[in-house]
């Protein structure tokens, strides 16, 4: 039974929108995630179906302080929450979550996924940021 509070502590933000199938191998780059004003981030992605029988993601996460990640680099592994690999999938993995955290000291957070084998089916694939221990709680509801 839930007993405690998460909602006014956590924030979602979209990192990678929902689109129609994907059919190749480009690499798929989220959203560039803001943490400013929380403590921790937490990447959560959703597959759906995945039609393929041989392909492979793999995930990149990236971190910098400029906006636009100009400055981005791959975020060592003593910032990371999980693993890379932990994150990532085959298309095996239908309809299940993966989760990597961030608790590096920059404060914009990117993660790329890179398919591979990806050549005959569709790949449906969805994800939020968490951003959460705001520095001022409760959040904004809905979130912004």
């Amino acid at each position: 039974m839930a007993s405690r509070d998460l909602h006014n502590h956590i924030h979602p933000v979209p990192l990678i929108a929902p689109v129609a199938a994907r059919t190749d191998n480009t690499a798929i780059v989220s959203a560039i995630i803001d943490t400013a004003g929380y403590e921790s981030c937490e990447l959560v992605l959703v597959t759906g179906t995945n039609t393929d029988a041989n392909a492979t993601f793999a995930v990149l996460v990236e971190d910098g302080n400029d906006p636009a990640l100009g400055d981005n680099a791959a975020v060592a592994d003593t910032f990371l929450l999980g693993t890379e690999a932990e994150a990532g999938f085959t298309y095996a993995d239908d309809v299940e979550c993966r989760k990597i955290g961030y608790a590096g000291g920059k404060r914009y957070v990117r993660m790329t996924v890179t398919p591979s084998g990806n050549d005959s089916g569709n790949i449906f694939l969805a994800g939020i940021a968490l951003l959460g221990h705001p520095r001022h709680a409760p959040p904004a509801n809905p979130p912004q």
